[in-house]
């Protein structure tokens, strides 16, 4: 941690916190005049990569100081702006800077190949204003800005799905359904945080809860915990409220998908985390309200209905995309069970999740560059035909399974052990047959790509072709690091128990 604290510059390192947030926002301006695609994507390669940097700056800085606190503007909480860091917030940074350099390398030949050349620039803009948006939804210390930081992203995102209308006119289908339901779902969030505004008297997220510690709770902020649940479950795309997840992970550019899939429910899904731990704290959420069975049982819900849903689809992205909403649903399992073994389990399969799923949908980007496809029996002889991309997607494939030497297997492991500390019998059960569904709608698509012969429309199908290097490389990183942390786990596992451990307490 010494070493990355001393990662930046002593005035960088003083301000990074707010600059993490501006960059992006600067950098989307200066994207949208560029006169080529190309220069476009520089932009946003470089900014991506300034972000990674000023992140795991910032994990140094809390590791050695602990949670960090910067003025914006110089005026103080409660009054001021706060953006506030600290070992829940810092690894979603990490995950967006990583997964933000990832995907843009990978972006390339695949925006080239599905954005038309004039508004090239623009998506990269877009995408920036997108990514300046979750990253202060991450870094934001009050929940008024939460909310703007939350639209900033949503209102991008609808742009870039949409933008993928010139390749698939159910994109725009697609973007108009989630624009509509991420309204709701911003208007219930806001709507809860006036409630807790009334309640408190503040928007400050830490003055918030030191009253309502001090003051008790009312009719007032059970309402406020209520909407802003489900404000905030309709952007992670928690069960039942996830049906515009399918079609925008279906239908978006490939791109698109592989960085939403790996951020932006995870995004949400912290926030989540934020306002039931820090604000309302454990005591109130899971025992004066009574909302562990709500979580728990939505959880398990969305594990089986949405593997089965996973198990009948024959697009290759729609499958995978009901898959999120059951991995969502494991998420949530571990939120629900209200202690630290359970919060750090569910934050630790949302980092593995992340791994998992963009190298997914990054070979499925792969496949239909060099072969147009996206129905589950297109695969068939993909394996022969684009044989590194196919083991990507096969070791990225049992990781979602949960299959031993995978992190999928870790992540399942800690939610099991934290189940059964509970004494959640029901819930293992839940965790296992969920795991068989994986198994049932992975194999359908390792079967095609391994097992059967190219159709004749493959046109060149009997001759090996390698995707572009600049989506071979992250896509193998993806890959790669399934396996890694699964025996180098302790990274990623102490990131996790320190993130349940800041906003629970060791409980």
């Amino acid at each position: 941690m010494d070493m990355l604290a001393s990662l930046l510059p002593a005035g960088v390192a003083y301000h990074a916190p707010v600059l993490i947030v501006i960059v992006p926002l600067i950098a989307a301006a200066l994207a949208a005049f560029m006169p080529k695609g190309v220069w476009a994507w520089g932009v946003a390669m470089a900014t991506s990569v300034i972000v990674a940097i000023l992140a795991f700056g910032l994990l140094g800085q809390v590791g050695v100081h602990g949670a960090v606190s910067y003025d914006v503007g110089g005026w103080a909480p409660p009054h001021g702006i706060e953006i506030r860091l600290d070992n829940l917030n810092v690894p979603i940074l990490i995950l967006l800077g990583v997964l933000g350099v990832l995907s843009l390398v990978y972006a390339l030949p695949s925006v080239a190949d599905e954005i038309a050349r004039k508004q090239q620039a623009l998506f990269y803009s877009a995408f920036l204003v997108c990514f300046a948006g979750l990253i202060g939804v991450t870094v934001a210390g009050d929940a008024f800005n939460v909310f703007v930081f939350l639209e900033i992203s949503s209102i991008a995102t609808y742009t870039i799905i949409a933008m993928g209308v010139g390749k698939d006119r159910r994109a725009l289908t697609a973007s108009y359904n989630y624009l509509v339901l991420g309204t709701i779902g911003a208007t219930f969030f806001v709507i809860g945080v006036g409630f807790l505004y009334m309640a408190t008297g503040t928007l400050n997220m830490a003055d918030m809860a030191a009253v309502l510690e001090q003051n008790g709770h009312n009719r007032v902020t059970q309402a406020a915990f209520a909407f802003i649940v489900v404000g905030l479950g309709l952007k992670a795309a928690m069960f039942p409220l996830h049906v515009w997840l399918p079609n925008a992970y279906a239908f978006a550019p490939n791109f698109v998908t592989v960085f939403l899939a790996s951020t932006a429910t995870k995004v949400a899904f912290y926030a989540l985390v934020r306002f039931v731990f820090s604000i309302f704290h454990p005591e109130v959420a899971f025992v004066s309200m009574s909302f562990t069975w709500l979580f728990a049982v939505v959880g398990v819900v969305a594990m089986m209905v949405a593997s089965v849903q996973a198990v009948f689809q024959t697009d290759a992205r729609r499958l995978l995309a009901y898959s999120s909403v059951a991995q969502v649903g494991y998420m949530m399992l571990g939120l629900g069970m209200g202690t630290a073994a359970g919060l750090s389990a569910g934050l630790l399969h949302l980092m593995n999740h992340a791994l998992m799923k963009g190298a997914l949908f990054m070979a499925l980007g792969a496949f239909a560059l060099n072969f147009g496809v996206r129905q589950v029996k297109d695969l068939a002889g993909l394996g022969k035909t684009m044989p590194a991309s196919a083991m990507a997607f096969t070791v990225a494939g049992l990781s979602l399974v949960g299959v031993p030497l995978t992190v999928g297997f870790t992540s399942k492991w800690y939610l099991v052990t934290a189940a059964l500390e509970r004494g959640w019998w029901w819930a293992v059960a839940a965790l296992m047959i969920s795991s068989l569904l994986a198994l049932a709608y992975v194999a359908r698509l390792l079967a095609a790509i391994w097992m059967e012969n190219a159709p004749s429309h493959h046109g060149e199908a009997a001759q090996r072709r390698l995707a572009p290097w600049m989506m071979m490389v992250p896509m193998v990183i993806l890959a790669a690091a399934n396996v890694y942390f699964f025996f180098h786990a302790d990274p990623l596992v102490g990131l996790a128990r320190a993130a349940a451990d800041a906003v629970m307490g060791g409980r």
